[in-house]
C-alpha cells in the first residue's frame, strides 16, 4: 500500500453528489484498493454543517484507506496540495434564468477555484468539472489556473452521457452493458451532444449498428430508432430523471465521475471512452474549447488522449458541428464577461 495518501478535493462537499462520491472514494472504488486518500470537502458557509455531518459519517465508517477528511469554506485550504480535484458544486439554473446569467454566476465560482488550484494545488493535479455547464465551467477554471497549471489537466464530465448511451444500447440489444465498447459522446454536455454508435462493437466484433438492424428489422428501422429515440433520450435523460424522480441525477452522476477519474488515473480497460478535454484542433474543433471526444488513457498520470482518425459521415459531422457551435457561443459569452 502506498504510504503517502492522495489528496482528493470535492467541491460542493455538503451536496447530494458530493455525498454520493465521498464514501465510494474512501472505500477505494476510484483509485483502487491499495491507494490511501485524504479527502478535502469545500463548501460555501451555509453548506458547512452538511459537509461536517458527512465527515462524521466518514469517520464512523472507519475506512482503512481514508487517512483523514477536512471540511473548509476556504478554496486555498481546500486545494492545498490537491492531486485530484472534483469540481461538483455549481450554480444551478433556475426558472427564468438566461444561459448568459448562468454562465456569469458560475464564472464567479469556477474562476476563484481555478485561481486557488493554480496557486496551491500539486503540480500534477488533475481536475474534472462535474457542475454544469460543465464544459464551459472547465474552460473558466483552466483559464483562471493558467499559467501555473497546464490547461490539459482540466477535463469536464461527459462520462455520464457515455454511460447513459451504453445503458440504452444494452437494453435495446438485450446484452450486458459490459458487452458494448467504443461508444463516443461528442461535443457539449447539453441537449446538443451527439452520442455516436457508429464505431461501437460487441465482444464478437459485430458492429452495434448491424446488431441493431437485426434486432429492429433492418437498417432503416435502426437509423430511425437512433435518430428518433436513442439520441434524444440520451441527451434529455437528466430531464427525464427529474420528471420521474422529482430531483436531478445523483448516484449516476457520482458513479460517472468515479469512472472518469479511475480510467484517467488507472487506464482505460477496453476500447474508447468519452471525456471533455481541451481541444488541440482534433476533428476540426477550434483549439481551446473543452469538447467531448473519444479518448483513452494509459494511466500513470498520462491523462486522457484524444483518439484521432475515426470516420464521421455527413450526418455525424453535422451533429458534432452543432454542438461545437454551442460551445463556441458559450466561450464567447464568457469572454464578453472578461473572464477569459
Amino acid at each position: 500500500m502506498a504510504s503517502e495518501p492522495t489528496t482528493v478535493t470535492i467541491t460542493g462537499g455538503g451536496g447530494q453528489i458530493g455525498y454520493a462520491l465521498m464514501f465510494r472514494i474512501a472505500a477505494g472504488d476510484m483509485l483502487g484498493p491499495d491507494r490511501p486518500v485524504r479527502l478535502r470537502l469545500l463548501e460555501i458557509p451555509q453548506g458547512m454543517r452538511a459537509a461536517e455531518g458527512a465527515a462524521l459519517e466518514l469517520q464512523d465508517c472507519a475506512f482503512p484507506l481514508l487517512a483523514d477528511v477536512d471540511v473548509t469554506d476556504d478554496p486555498l485550504t481546500a486545494f492545498n496540495g490537491t492531486r485530484i480535484a472534483m469540481l461538483v458544486g455549481a450554480r444551478p439554473r433556475t426558472a427564468g434564468m438566461e444561459r448568459g446569467d448562468l454562465l456569469a454566476a458560475n464564472a464567479g465560482i469556477f474562476g476563484p477555484q481555478g485561481n486557488a488550484i493554480g496557486a496551491v494545488a500539486d503540480d500534477g493535479v488533475r481536475v474534472v468539472v462535474v457542475g454544469n455547464p460543465a464544459n464551459t465551467n472547465a474552460l473558466i477554471a483552466a483559464a483562471s489556473a493558467s499559467p501555473d497549471i497546464p490547461s490539459e489537466r482540466f477535463t469536464a464530465l461527459t462520462r455520464l452521457d457515455h454511460n447513459r448511451a451504453v445503458g440504452q444500447l444494452a437494453e435495446a440489444l438485450g446484452v450486458a452493458p459490459g458487452d458494448i465498447a467504443d461508444v463516443v459522446i461528442w461535443g457539449n454536455h447539453s441537449a446538443t451532444q451527439f452520442p455516436d454508435v457508429s464505431h461501437a462493437i460487441l465482444p464478437d466484433g459485430m458492429p452495434v449498428l448491424e446488431a441493431l438492424a437485426e434486432r429492429l428489422g433492418g437498417e432503416a428501422a435502426a437509423t430511425a430508432w437512433l435518430d428518433d429515440v436513442f439520441i434524444p433520450r440520451v441527451a434529455k435523460r437528466g430531464a427525464e430523471i427529474i420528471e420521474v424522480r422529482g430531483s436531478s441525477s445523483v448516484a449516476s452522476a457520482a458513479n460517472a465521475a468515479i469512472d472518469h477519474v479511475r480510467d484517467e488515473q488507472l487506464g482505460t480497460r477496453r476500447g474508447l471512452t468519452s471525456a471533455a478535454v481541451v481541444s488541440r484542433g482534433e476533428y476540426g474543433v477550434p483549439e481551446g474549447l473543452v469538447c467531448s471526444f473519444p479518448v483513452t488513457s494509459r494511466g500513470h498520470d498520462d491523462g486522457y488522449r484524444v483518439v484521432e482518425g475515426l470516420d464521421l459521415d455527413e450526418r455525424a459531422r453535422a451533429r458534432v458541428a452543432a454542438s461545437v457551435d454551442e460551445l463556441a457561443l458559450e466561450r464567447d459569452a464568457v469572454r464578453a464577461l472578461g473572464v477569459l
